[in-house]
């Protein structure tokens, strides 16, 4: 990484600080009620931790996996829970192998960041590792987003991205067209599919 880019990820970082954790985690680990016995969530794309503090906080073991040095840097600098049971992992989240014994999967609009050879790849890999009551929560993107046509992206249509889910239960599944400006600044129409799935 170039002192150009760790200053520019410093500032996307910035920008994000203190934001609450994503709606999407919150329903799944509010659909968990207590955590499970040696409770154990992975988060593809952890960011800075605004979920993996969610997590940690209400009694989970995390895995958090992010390519960014900055990202588990910034993690590393929030306040943990005493007992927390975190391992970070510095990795792209679709060559990091699942851990046995686990129930959450969580990447809040980190997963689709990738080929969509690996989207599939990764996708499959998620089924096969939850078990029965286990849960996927995160955001999916939609044909409609105008990052369409950037090279390693993956996009799904809404027939799609239930065929993919099939076998799932799907707590929360929510469409959703927005023109935003991204934490960058730049303005950006997002197509989003809001996933909270628990396998059946």
């Amino acid at each position: 990484m170039t002192q150009d880019g760790s200053a520019a990820w410093t500032a996307y970082y910035d920008k994000l600080k203190d934001r609450p954790p994503r709606r999407t985690l919150l329903t799944a680990v509010d659909n968990f009620g207590p955590p499970p016995l040696g409770a154990l969530a992975i988060d593809l794309g952890c960011g800075d931790g605004r979920d993996v503090i969610e997590l940690l906080r209400r009694g989970w073991e995390v895995v958090a996996v992010d390519a960014e040095p900055q990202a588990l840097k910034r993690l590393h600098e929030r306040p943990l829970p005493a007992d927390a049971k975190l391992t970070p992992v510095l990795a792209r989240f679709e060559d990091v192998p699942l851990p046995l014994g686990l129930r959450l999967v969580n990447s809040s609009f980190a997963m689709p960041l990738c080929e969509e050879e690996a989207f599939r790849m990764l996708w499959q890999r998620i089924r096969g590792a939850l078990p029965e009551g286990g849960r996927f929560s995160g955001q999916w993107f939609g044909p409609n987003d105008s990052w369409v046509g950037r090279p390693g992206i993956t996009f799904l249509g809404r027939d799609e991205a239930l065929r993919l889910l099939d076998g799932f239960d799907l707590e929360v599944f929510e469409e959703e067209e927005t023109d935003s400006v991204t934490p960058r600044g730049t303005p950006k129409h997002w197509h989003l599919f809001h996933i909270v799935a628990r396998k059946g």
